[in-house]
């Protein structure tokens, strides 16, 4: 996900465990059960097909309408267990979420600290997949600060490693020192899997590169895509993932606050800073997508947030991470899975979500 500070050769993706090869009939709609996991790149790393993103989690500046409290923190507890209740065990935060950097009141890592404790505590066993990320702030230079801000995190996570360690957006100046503290972060043993976010195609294969000549496989790229926002495709960045083996994670894959879910009309935009991206003459134009998408949940008895993450995942090698502030939402996310959009209905979503007009992104994805 990206930050809003102010008011934020390898081999392919491949599939761990295929839940039946069986296909049955819905109406007149074909279902196909999807695999359970997948592997994240080439790392070894194997997380949910669809995973949790914990942005909004403590924030006070972008999210939550600029208030965190209580009744918020256990909305996002629930979320988090109705996740792992459902099968979703991968959550995805970083160390500037809900951070005093960005005005937040509860840092997300500790609200993840605190949830992946009392669930261990009732279920030791649980397998949960942790994601975090370096923020590449001007003052920090070198790989020794990806290695500095990474033991923090794990201190903030109560964790000894971590699943995935991501560097949050391009540094305005030493990158290459990040990406050998990436390196050296798996050589340590304090993370698993290592990516990047909001990377350009010519970075994510730079970074790719430095990495390979020490056999260190880049996993993924997180960046902002969704069937509304289709810079990823439209910059070569969807492609060189594919051809390179990384995974794309996908974060706002509903659009931010939920555009795609069809609960704005241009009567009733969002509130707070996304009113500016989702105007009402935005809204108007996206309605006819909207009732598209509506129109194609109900021959599948699906939701169109669930109809809209299946689209994402019917592009192959992508790995939605939705923001589940309640666990409503958690479990709506779930019912993405274990089914697909027909061919015809991808393309027909692709060409209509096409004549709406851009959507403002996050800049550094152009550096």
């Amino acid at each position: 996900m990206s930050l809003h500070i102010s008011s934020a050769g390898f081999t392919l993706v491949g599939h761990s465990r295929i839940r039946s090869v069986a296909s049955e009939r819905e109406g007149s709609a074909t279902v196909k059960r999807v695999e359970d996991k997948v592997n994240l790149g080439a790392s070894g790393l194997k997380v949910t097909t669809l995973g949790i993103g914990a942005w909004s989690w403590g924030d006070t500046t972008y999210w939550n309408n600029f208030d965190w409290n209580d009744r918020k923190e256990k909305a996002a507890r629930d979320a988090f267990n109705a996740s792992i209740d459902g099968g979703v065990t991968f959550f995805d935060t970083a160390e500037v979420y809900g951070s005093g950097l960005a005005l937040g009141a509860v840092n997300s890592e500790v609200l993840l600290e605190r949830f992946i404790k009392e669930r261990k505590e009732k279920d030791p066993d649980v397998e949960i997949a942790v994601a975090t990320k370096f923020a590449a702030l001007p003052w920090r230079f070198g790989r020794q600060s990806v290695l500095s801000a990474l033991k923090d995190s794990l201190c903030r996570l109560g964790l000894d490693s971590v699943d995935l360690y991501q560097l949050h957006w391009p540094g305005v100046w030493g990158n290459e020192g990040y990406i050998d503290g990436l390196g050296d972060a798996v050589e340590k043993g304090l993370v698993k899997a290592v990516g990047v976010s909001n990377y350009s195609e010519k970075r994510l294969r730079e970074a790719f590169e430095k990495l390979k000549k020490r056999g260190i496989p880049l996993a993924s790229n997180q960046v902002n895509y969704s069937l509304i926002y289709r810079a990823p495709e439209e910059k070569g960045v969807k492609a060189a993932c594919d051809e390179l083996g990384i995974t794309l994670i996908a974060y706002s894959p509903i659009a931010q606050a939920g555009v795609l879910t069809g609960k704005y009309t241009p009567d009733k935009p969002p509130s707070g800073p996304r009113s500016r991206i989702y105007t009402p003459e935005f809204l108007t134009r996206l309605q006819p997508l909207l009732n598209r998408i509506a129109e194609i949940g109900k021959k599948y008895d699906k939701t169109s947030t669930q109809v809209s993450l299946n689209w994402l995942i019917t592009q192959g090698n992508v790995v939605p991470i939705p923001g589940a502030k309640t666990a409503e939402q958690a479990e709506e996310f779930r019912g993405a899975l274990g089914w697909r959009l027909s061919d015809d209905e991808v393309a027909e979503l692709r060409s209509s979500a096409s004549e709406i007009g851009p959507v403002v992104g996050f800049p550094v994805e152009n550096l």
